[in-house]
C-alpha cells in the first residue's frame, strides 16, 4: 500500500455464548437442529410473550470481559434497537445502547517483527441474536429468494467493539486469532467461524499519513473467517485509495464481502446509532451486579494464553515460539500439559517437540481440527519411556509415532508386534562393521586420508542393514573399531 495513506480498522465481533438455552427463553441453544424446531412464543415474538433474562449468559459476559481486561458496568440495562429485518421477528433486537455491561478493555497482539500493540475495547455488551437467512445466490445483494430459520433466533451473543486502533491487515487478523483463543480458553464460546458462533464486521477507512482526522468508513458485513477478514480489508483499503486518488469521495456505507469473488458489493448506506431508535426495553428490569459477583465470576476464570505462555517458558523453558505454538489453542495446551504431568517436566521440551514437528504434521496432512487430535498424552509419553530405556531409536520411533496414530495401539504393543526393538548386541553389530568396511575400500580409503564424514557413511549403513534399529552410538564405536581394524591390516 501507498505510504502516502494510513489505514483505520475498528472491528465489531459478534460471539455467541456456549449456553444451554437461549437468553430469553428456555429453547434449546444448540447448532444443526432441524430449521425452526428450537423455537417458542418468546423467541418468535408472538403477542403477549416476554423475555426472561437468562442468568448464565449474563456470567458469561461478564467472564469475557474480565478475560478481555474490561471495567464491569455495576449498573447495567438492555435497550431495543429498532430496525426491520425478515430474520428478526419483533421488528427489534434486545441489545444494550449506553451501559454496555463491560468497557474500557484492551487485547495486546505482537507482530511478526516481535513488537507488541495493544488494542483497545471500547465496550463489550450482550443482545439476542436473530434468525438465520440462507439466500439462494452467492449473499443478500444477489439472492433470488431467501428462507429464514428461527433456531438462532434468541441465542445470546455478545458485540465485541474494538477502538479504531488497528492499523493493517494483518493486525486485524493476528487481534481475531488472539480474541478467539482467549474466549475459547475462557469457557464463554466455542468461537466456530464455520458454525456462525464468531462473526465479524470490519470497518475500514483511510487517511493521509500524518493526520489525525477519519476518514469515511465503510462496513463489510458477510466475513466469515478470519482470512477473510484480512482480504477484505486489504480490498477496501486499496478501493479507498483509488477512490480518493482519482478525486473522488467515498461512501459512508454497508458493503457484503464476497469472498470467492475477492469483492466487496454495496448492501445499503450505512446507518447511524439514531436511526435505530434506540429505547430502554420495558420488559427487562435494569441489572445491578455486585463486587462480589465479579470476584466470583472473576475466580472461575482458567488461566489464559499470554499467562500460559509465560509459565511455559519460564517452568518448562520452551521458546517463545514453541510456547505460542502450544498455546495458540485450548485443546493443544490441554495436550501438551497432560504430557508433561505423565512425563516430567524434564521431558517437556521433548513433548514439545514431538508435539510440534510430527503430531501438528499428521494432524495438517488428516485435515484435523485442534478437537480432533489422533494420539493421546499416554501414548506419546510411552514412546518417550521406550526411547529413553534404550528400547526403540529416535528414528524408529518417528515410525512407531506414525503408527500408534494409524492404528491406535500403544508404542509397547507396536514394538513387540513389529519387531522393532533397538539393536544393541556389540557382537552383532560389530560383524555388520566389518562387512560394511570391507565391501567399500574406496570410502576406506577416503577415512584414511581423514575425511571423518567417512565413518559416519558407515553408520548410515549400518542403520540401513538393521531397518534403524541399531543404536547410533554403539554403531559409531564399532565402525571405528572396524575401520582401524582393516587399516592395520
Amino acid at each position: 500500500m501507498s505510504t502516502k495513506w494510513e489505514t483505520v480498522i475498528g472491528l465489531e465481533v459478534h460471539v455467541e455464548l456456549a449456553t444451554e438455552t437461549k437468553v430469553w427463553c428456555s429453547c434449546k441453544n444448540e447448532f444443526g437442529a432441524e430449521p425452526n424446531t428450537n423455537v417458542c412464543p418468546v423467541c418468535l415474538a408472538l403477542p403477549g410473550s416476554l423475555p426472561v433474562l437468562n442468568a448464565r449468559a449474563l456470567e458469561y459476559t461478564i467472564k469475557a470481559g474480565l478475560a478481555l481486561n474490561c471495567k464491569i458496568q455495576r449498573r447495567s440495562k438492555f435497550d431495543r434497537k429498532n430496525y426491520f429485518y425478515a430474520d428478526l421477528p419483533s421488528g427489534y433486537q434486545i441489545s444494550q445502547f449506553d451501559l454496555p455491561l463491560c468497557y474500557d478493555g484492551y487485547v495486546d497482539i505482537t507482530l511478526k517483527d516481535g513488537t507488541t500493540r495493544r488494542i483497545r475495547i471500547q465496550r463489550i455488551h450482550l443482545e439476542t441474536d436473530a434468525g438465520k437467512l440462507v439466500h439462494a445466490g452467492d449473499d443478500v445483494a444477489a439472492a433470488d429468494f431467501s428462507l429464514v430459520d428461527f433456531n438462532r433466533a434468541g441465542v445470546p451473543l455478545i458485540e465485541i467493539v474494538t477502538e479504531p486502533d488497528l492499523r493493517s491487515a494483518e493486525e486485524a487478523g493476528l487481534f481475531l486469532e488472539k480474541l478467539r483463543s482467549i474466549l475459547k480458553y475462557s469457557g464463554v464460546s466455542d468461537v466456530k467461524m464455520e458454525e456462525g458462533s464468531m462473526r465479524c464486521d470490519v470497518n475500514v477507512s483511510v487517511r493521509p499519513a500524518g493526520s489525525t482526522e477519519f476518514g469515511v468508513r465503510s462496513e463489510l458485513k458477510n466475513v466469515n473467517s478470519f482470512s477473510a477478514a484480512v482480504r477484505g480489508i486489504e480490498y477496501e483499503q486499496k478501493r479507498h485509495i483509488r477512490i480518493l486518488e482519482e478525486g473522488g469521495q467515498v461512501e459512508q456505507e454497508t458493503r457484503s464481502w464476497r469472498d470467492a469473488q475477492g469483492i466487496s458489493v454495496l448492501l445499503r448506506s450505512k446507518e447511524d446509532a439514531e436511526d435505530y431508535r434506540y429505547f430502554p426495553e420495558p420488559d427487562l428490569p435494569p441489572v445491578e451486579v455486585t463486587t462480589e459477583e465479579i470476584e466470583r465470576i472473576r475466580a472461575t476464570l482458567p488461566e489464559l494464553p499470554d499467562a500460559l505462555m509465560q509459565r511455559l517458558m519460564t517452568e518448562y523453558g520452551l521458546s517463545a515460539y514453541d510456547a505460542s505454538v502450544i498455546v495458540a489453542e485450548r485443546e493443544y495446551a490441554q495436550w501438551f500439559l497432560q504430557a508433561v504431568e505423565l512425563a516430567g517436566a524434564d521431558q517437556a521440551k521433548a513433548v514439545a517437540n514431538w508435539q510440534i514437528n510430527e503430531l501438528y504434521r499428521v494432524m495438517n496432512e488428516k485435515e484435523l481440527g485442534p478437537d480432533q487430535i489422533p494420539l493421546t498424552p499416554e501414548q506419546l509419553v510411552g514412546m518417550l519411556k521406550l526411547m529413553e530405556k534404550g528400547t526403540i531409536t529416535g528414528k524408529i520411533a518417528k515410525t512407531v509415532f506414525d503408527k500408534m496414530v494409524e492404528t491406535g495401539k500403544d508404542a509397547e504393543t507396536i514394538v513387540k508386534d513389529e519387531g522393532l526393538t533397538q539393536v544393541a548386541d556389540e557382537g552383532e553389530l560389530l560383524a555388520i562393521a566389518r562387512e560394511v568396511v570391507a565391501a567399500n575400500p574406496k570410502v576406506f580409503e577416503d577415512w584414511k586420508s581423514g575425511k571423518q564424514s567417512a565413518a559416519q557413511w558407515f553408520v548410515g549403513q549400518i542403520m540401513k542393514r538393521t531397518r534403524g534399529r541399531a543404536n547410533p552410538q554403539l554403531a559409531l564405536k564399532l565402525v571405528t573399531q572396524a575401520l582401524e581394524e582393516q587399516a592395520q591390516k
